[in-house]
């Protein structure tokens, strides 16, 4: 029989796993998202505050203006050189006297200078730990820049006066000299009218010149002026709480993918299919639910029974001619195996086909009952053991299943001492009987986890299928399953994914009876019990009818006394 895969198994991680591990583990993210916000907040209120202060400055052209180059015209100011002049020594030094502090070099790195495009506006800015302090430094730099600005025009203008008063001077002495020598020349003479018109052109130039003097010692000094007054910033620009806060989140964020990423990678249990295909086993089914309402033989119409229905349909396609009996195990230690061999039993019996399910995995003590006896309501006991150990025929340990006519069942047993004969040459004539007279067979073997039997056991199936429980089956056990069968040739036709099961599940009600203990093992065959009480649990009458046609009781009898001989 071949079994088929879905697919090749994923090599790489596509954004349906990421999703899945932001989705499984997003409690993660989330508190490291809100330590690293809290981390950041906490940053954010170690940072020392800085407040700005801006005062914006209005300057004209004063007097005959030295900083004009660049400018349009003359009375265009290059306001690119008057930014950069707000850090000039005298600028800082007006600036330090006004806030009497000596610090120029801590003044001059606090102020800044903006230029507004289009305008004849400097704003002048100042940044201090405190709010007040960053209002008068603001505002002292702008009276500083100021005054320094009107002082250098005025100085201008004193030096342009005094210029044009030495030449003033010079012509007069001119004027003197020519007037001394027009005293001594005949008016009627050439040297007289030469002279003469000397004297006229120097009292034009003198008369000119104190026109200028006098215009310079008119000129109004405007340099410029505060057209915003600094104010008492309300609030810090640094730290920024919002940059701080978020880069805290982000940091946190990524700490918390990082730190799911890594336990995603340390957690080996299987949560998905892609974990299966990773080992490359298929994924034959996954039954819906959770674990509290998958601990029993599903209805048809329910939507576990429906999954099942499907893995019964794979099943029977999947076999060849002659091929019929299929070992269930688990992966990992629980009760999956046995949820699954019962219900693909059912599922089986459904169509109508004779199937026997045989319950080869012991009890987890000697004082519980058979899981697989509790899901399909028949007797624990007698069961294979019984029948391995010689105390039963093969036909009183078979009992049909209540609710199904067509399910008849082989349960575990009471006899604890037969763990061995699993891999006794008994059992595999047992096995062969029933293949000649069953339409299925159905193995519920123990995990590969915990002993070699499921190996023994799917040596005489001709398929075998996994029950992986999610979040507890590991991947390792999964791919050490797979191996196990592989190696004796059996056909791994795939997994059936359970919800995480409760491992009370396993053990039924507190109150059933222990089944036989070893003692009553001890007793000859012909003494042993075999109405199915005698663990104190009497069976309905139906319980314990022996399996009819096609598995007819002279067949199993024929095999006992075959094994008796």
């Amino acid at each position: 029989m071949d079994a088929t895969y879905a697919g090749p198994p994923p090599s790489t991680y596509d954004m349906t796993d990421y999703l899945g591990l932001v989705a499984r583990h997003w409690w993660i993210a989330l508190l490291l998202t809100l330590a690293g916000t809290a981390g950041g907040a906490a940053y954010n209120e170690s940072l020392p505050r800085e407040y700005v202060s801006t005062a914006s400055v209005l300057v004209r052209p004063a007097g005959l203006d030295a900083n004009v180059a660049g400018g349009r015209t003359r009375d265009e100011i290059n306001l690119d050189t008057e930014a950069q002049l707000m850090r000039s020594t005298a600028v800082v030094a007006g600036a330090a006297e006004l806030l009497q502090r000596e610090d120029v070099d801590t003044l001059a790195a606090a102020v800044s200078v903006e230029v507004p495009a289009n305008t004849a506006v400097l704003q002048i800015k100042y940044a201090s730990d405190s709010p007040e302090q960053a209002q008068a430094g603001a505002t002292a730099f702008a009276k500083s820049y100021l005054a320094n600005r009107e002082g250098n025009a005025k100085a201008e203008l004193n030096r342009q006066a005094d210029a044009l008063r030495d030449k003033i001077k010079d012509l007069t002495e001119d004027l003197t000299k020519i007037n001394g020598k027009l005293s001594g020349v005949n008016p009627k003479s050439s040297s007289y009218a030469t002279l003469d018109s000397q004297r006229d052109t120097t009292v034009t130039q003198i008369n000119a010149l104190n026109n200028k003097v006098n215009q310079l010692a008119t000129e109004t000094v405007s340099a410029g002026a505060v057209i915003r007054d600094a104010r008492v910033p309300s609030r810090p620009v640094k730290p920024t709480a919002a940059v701080n806060y978020a880069a805290g989140a982000l940091l946190g964020l990524l700490a918390g993918l990082g730190a799911a990423a890594l336990r995603e990678r340390l957690d080996r249990r299987v949560r998905g299919g892609r974990d299966l295909l990773r080992s490359s086993v298929d994924v034959l089914g996954v039954v819906p639910g959770k674990g509290a309402a998958c601990t029993e033989v599903f209805t048809p119409f329910s939507p576990g029974g429906r999954a099942f229905n499907r893995l019964r349909n794979e099943v029977v396609a999947a076999f060849r001619p002659g091929e019929q009996v299929v070992v269930v195990t688990g992966a990992s230690r629980g009760p999956a195996a046995t949820l699954v061999a019962a219900n693909l039993a059912a599922a089986l019996s459904r169509t109508g086909a004779e199937v026997v399910i045989i319950g080869a995995q012991l009890p987890d003590s000697l004082t519980e009952a058979a899981p697989l006896a509790k899901l399909l309501g028949v007797a624990p006991t007698p069961g294979l053991s019984d029948v391995l150990a010689g105390r039963v025929s093969l036909a009183e340990a078979t009992q049909r299943a209540a609710r199904t006519p067509s399910l008849h069942v082989i349960t575990t047993g009471g006899t604890a001492t037969a763990a061995g004969l699993l891999q006794s040459h008994a059992l595999r004539d047992i096995v062969a009987t029933l293949r000649a007279h069953a339409d299925y067979l159905v193995v519920e073997a123990p995990s590969t986890a915990t002993s070699a039997d499921a190996q023994s056991l799917a040596s005489l199936a001709d398929a075998a299928i996994l029950a992986v429980e999610t979040r507890r089956t590991r991947r390792p056990e999964v791919a050490d399953a797979a191996e196990q069968l592989r190696r004796v040739g059996t056909p791994l036709l795939g997994a059936v994914m359970m919800p995480r099961l409760s491992h009370r599940a396993r053990r039924g009600a507190g109150a059933d009876p222990a089944p036989a203990t070893d003692e009553s093992a001890a007793r000859p065959a012909e003494e042993a019990p075999v109405d199915g009480s005698s663990n104190g649990h009497k069976p309905h009458a139906d319980e314990q009818t022996i399996m009819l046609a096609p598995l007819d009781a002279s067949a199993l009898t024929e095999l006992d006394e075959a094994q008796r001989s």
